[in-house]
């Protein structure tokens, strides 16, 4: 975290690209990891996206009370 930190007060342009390439790279796994789950079920292509719209969403709900 301390790494994060330096590297966002010394060279704040690398530290957004990383940030960026992180938040996308962890979003594409997740919804892999959906399609894993709700593949043998034959659902729609667009259905893991909606899962883990879903799944954000309660969560961010839950963090307000």
């Amino acid at each position: 975290m301390n790494f994060l930190r330096q590297l966002q007060a010394e060279r704040p342009a690398l530290f957004w690209i990383v940030m960026l390439l992180g938040f996308f790279v962890a979003f594409q796994l997740i919804i892999f990891v959906a399609a894993l789950i709700l593949g043998p079920f034959g659902l729609p292509g667009w259905a893991p996206l909606a899962l883990v719209v879903v799944v954000l969403v309660v969560i961010a709900r839950r963090q307000q009370r």
